[in-house]
């Protein structure tokens, strides 16, 4: 397999960290922040950062040429091995760039899908994962080393390079294939499911929210299963968990924690997790769960909403949770819930590590259920 694509993840590695300042983009830092982020739950450390400020991209290299020979030079300096790119890297461009720097190369989408390999623990989650890894290598493979080239082929003739191309092109096809069938019967036994839950006549919310908002740690607060896990790390969680929560009237609710967003969510995540979104699609009410200590919240909450509509979970009914109050300060979080009230929407601030003041939450409930 191209070296790209085998998990080269090691302790203690060194990146540099690249990307467009494009016209309009007004999120560039914080994608970049949030770039450093992911890199460092790889255990991969961020040892530089260059960034180009460019009309459009180059459609060789995606910056300048000039400006790629300089991370050849800033990655040397650095004693890094790896280059990562805050953009998505075309075939060519991935390409050009691996052979300018002599590094390996990644780009924004390749970096998120390692973390759901390293993160994925049921057999759904992992097929999800491998099924958007394929997608994303297919395009990919022509321009991914030597072995993959055409070296070697005669006039008239398919060398050994084409061959073991096209072999490996159909292998990826036909495990896309394999995969898509397990996903569809794991996905009417799920349909099953939520058929079953919604005969039951027990209202169903569901948790979304960025990733690292702390939904997991709510539903452990309300549903006092000690077993769920919660880590304060990326998409610790994968899977949709479902539990029953009573609120304080002793009615019964269905709670559904869900995958979490981020900004620029690959697009072969988006289609492989889309059977694990379909929960927030067929709640009865949405809980957007948000971290009230993040820096950049009134943008996180626009990504949200976003990506509610990209989902199709635009118009559901909807309350917002201001998380980690215990972080926060209380100015921001009172300034947060006044632009959130005058959207009409119900809030509350809450701790779900603490449980301090989550009693407006079952407050919020009860009006819900109303």
């Amino acid at each position: 397999m191209p070296p790209d694509f085998k998990d080269t993840l090691r302790e203690h590695r060194r990146a540099v960290i690249t990307g467009l300042d494009l016209p309009g983009q007004d999120d560039t830092q914080q994608l970049l922040e949030e770039l450093t982020l992911l890199l460092a739950n790889l255990n991969i450390e961020t040892a530089a950062v260059a960034v180009q400020k460019r009309e459009k991209p180059d459609s060789a290299y995606l910056l300048g040429s000039g400006k790629v020979r300089d991370l050849k030079v800033l990655a040397q300096a650095s004693s890094a091995d790896l280059i990562v790119c805050n953009d998505m890297l075309s075939p060519v461009q991935l390409s050009n760039i691996r052979r300018v720097t002599d590094c390996e190369v990644w780009d924004r989408s390749l970096t998120i899908m390692k973390i759901f390999e390293r993160r994925a623990v049921t057999a759904e989650a992992k097929l999800q994962v491998e099924l958007a890894r394929c997608k994303y290598e297919i395009p990919h493979i022509r321009g991914l080393g030597m072995q993959m080239s055409n070296a070697g082929a005669g006039i008239g003739t398919r060398g050994p390079g084409e061959t073991e191309f096209e072999r490996h092109r159909r292998k990826l096809q036909s495990r896309v294939v394999e995969i898509t069938r397990k996903l569809e019967e794991m996905k009417k036994r799920r349909e099953g499911q939520r058929k079953q839950r919604k005969r039951s006549g027990i209202p169903i919310i569901a948790l979304v929210g960025y990733t690292n908002s702390g939904k997991t740690t709510l539903l452990k607060r309300l549903s006092r299963d000690q077993n769920l896990y919660a880590a304060d790390q990326l998409f610790a969680t994968l899977d949709t968990t479902v539990r029953t929560i009573h609120a304080p009237s002793g009615q019964p609710l269905l709670m559904a924690d869900t995958v979490g967003f981020i900004r620029r969510l690959p697009p072969e995540l988006i289609a492989a997790f889309r059977t694990t979104l379909e929960e927030a699609c067929e709640a009865d009410m949405l809980l957007i769960v948000l971290d009230a200590n993040d820096p950049s919240l009134t943008s996180t909450y626009d990504v949200i909403q976003q990506t509610l509509r990209e989902i199709g979970a635009a118009e559901l009914p909807r309350a917002v949770v201001l998380n980690k109050i215990d972080r926060a300060g209380v100015f921001k979080v009172n300034r947060f819930k006044e632009l959130i009230q005058n959207e009409g929407l119900p809030v509350c601030a809450i701790s779900a590590l603490t449980g301090e003041r989550t009693e407006t939450l079952w407050n919020l409930f009860d009006r819900f259920l109303k």
